[in-house]
């Protein structure tokens, strides 16, 4: 019997979908599930007449597989990737390859890297993007991990992956160890920014501008013929025009309370971590934390009855302001995450390639979006860019969209619609672009009360300065650090 081109461990829904784009690549797929009755129920189901083989213990999954193995993990994330790589090892020979599918923490991908190649054989941790059918169609994957291993599942994971319109693959190598789950951690982290962003626009229309379900779906579906043409546009313009049963609108009978299942907190943490500014996608995971308050909303929604007041200026003309306040604040998002990448990628020792990031986002993935080759193109012309709001079309592009983004901001204020991410991407644009910021007096308190220490204007950088600021204080100072 031929043996199969690679395995995969866990057949829930993605792990099935998986395996079903590969057999339709020309691949032969070797299964193993925990529970083996969902091997055999796959098998001779879904999977019935295909190249595919099912396999009721590690080892029979090793002994099908062509040298060296691949072995696709498709298992939920944590302690359970630990035990089943340490069972495989059992089983494996040197120079074999353990990938992990799962949204595993980059943290532990560099661990589990380092581990996997002291036993001598390879590893790779991709992030897989797109969600059940991404995963069944073409998902867009960011491996990384061992280069060693890269030739050996290039074929495969290129193969399966989503396309973009002239056939480039939405995968390609990300960089070493952790690299590939740090950028889908990135990636997860702008999709909570893109999608309170979407979310707010929608709360602006619906309370501030009194639209109805039908009459927003209509201005979904014009905004998706713009620069935000995107996935989640896409589905956002279907949302509001799927109706239940009764005929009245789904989405108004969905209880306010969203959920998350840790990658956009990590990345805030990642960001704390690295002291990057990522205060768009920060608030967009508070935002969610506080949607989940839902008992205490409503008691305090009693206590302080607040009323919205009738809009009482040029409809049309804001519905688009929020349109262009939505782009600006979408540019910002992904500056900031890119910011995130570059920063880490210094201090991991990375060398990611920042348009061939954006390239494997353009397909597959949640935040796909024509945008993204706009920043393909940024990183193109200088792959040294230190920040995307310095690219040329992103510094044109926002000066053109300052003035309605500062209309939509101040009217979210006034009115009292809250707006998290738009407003704080707003203060984080005229933060990175204000020469003097009041720091100055934030490192004068700094000195005062814990002989910090500072730098001073008139002296090279590097140089620091303790003033005794009471005059009874000593002139001893706190040894210097960066908080």
């Amino acid at each position: 019997m031929k043996k199969a081109d690679i395995g995969l461990i866990g057949l829930a829904v993605m792990g099935e979908n998986l395996v079903m784009n590969m057999e339709s690549k020309g691949f032969t797929v070797a299964v193993f599930n925990r529970t083996t009755e969902k091997v055999d129920s796959f098998v001779q189901g879904r999977a019935a007449g295909k190249h595919i083989i099912g396999c009721h213990s590690l080892k029979e999954l090793a002994d099908s597989l062509e040298k060296p193995r691949k072995v696709f993990l498709m298992v939920k994330a944590g302690s359970a990737v630990d035990g089943l790589i340490d069972q495989l090892l059992e089983v494996l020979e040197p120079g074999d390859i353990i990938i992990d599918g799962g949204n595993s923490h980059f943290p532990d991908t560099i661990r589990r890297t380092d581990y996997v190649e002291s036993k001598g054989l390879l590893y790779i941790g991709t992030g897989v993007s797109g969600g059940e059918e991404g995963a069944l169609k073409g998902p867009s994957l960011m491996p990384g991990g061992s280069p060693a291993a890269w030739p050996a599942v290039k074929p495969i994971l290129q193969a399966i992956s989503a396309k973009v319109e002239d056939g480039s693959p939405c995968c390609d190598w990300v960089g070493e160890n952790g690299a590939g789950h740090f950028v889908k951690m990135v990636h997860n982290g702008i999709e909570y920014g893109d999608m309170q962003l979407i979310c707010e626009a929608y709360q602006l229309m619906k309370c501030l501008l009194r639209m109805s379900d039908d009459e927003m779906h209509q201005v979904f579906r014009q905004w998706n013929e713009t620069e935000l043409d995107s996935y989640l546009i896409e589905i956002t313009r279907d949302i509001l025009a799927y109706k239940d049963t009764d005929g009245e609108p789904m989405v108004e009978k969905i209880l306010d309370t969203a959920g998350q299942k840790g990658t956009g907190k990590w990345t805030g943490i990642a960001a704390l971590e690295e002291g990057v500014p990522l205060t768009l996608i920060g608030e967009a995971v508070f935002a969610r934390c506080l949607s989940a308050m839902k008992e205490e909303r409503t008691e305090a929604s009693r206590a302080y009855d607040r009323q919205i007041p009738a809009f009482t200026g040029d409809r049309q003309a804001f519905i688009e302001a929020i349109r262009q306040a939505l782009y600006a604040s979408k540019i910002i998002s992904y500056a900031q995450g890119y910011t995130l990448m570059r920063t880490a990628a210094a201090h991991y020792g990375w060398n990611l390639n920042y348009g061939g990031i954006a390239l494997m986002w353009r397909g597959g993935c949640i935040i796909r979006s024509v945008f993204l080759g706009k920043i393909k193109e940024a990183y193109d012309q200088d792959p040294q860019l230190s920040n995307l709001l310095m690219a040329p079309y992103f510094r044109d592009t926002l000066k053109r969209l300052i003035p309605a983004w500062r209309k939509v901001a101040a009217a979210a204020m006034e009115y009292g619609i809250p707006a998290p991410a738009m407003t704080s991407a707003l203060s984080y644009f005229d933060g990175y672009t204000t020469e003097r910021l009041p720091a100055n007096l934030l490192q004068a308190q700094r000195d005062y009360f814990g002989a910090h220490t500072y730098e001073r204007v008139d002296a090279p950088r590097g140089t620091f300065f303790h003033t005794n600021w009471t005059g009874h204080g000593g002139n001893t100072a706190a040894s210097t650090y960066n908080a």
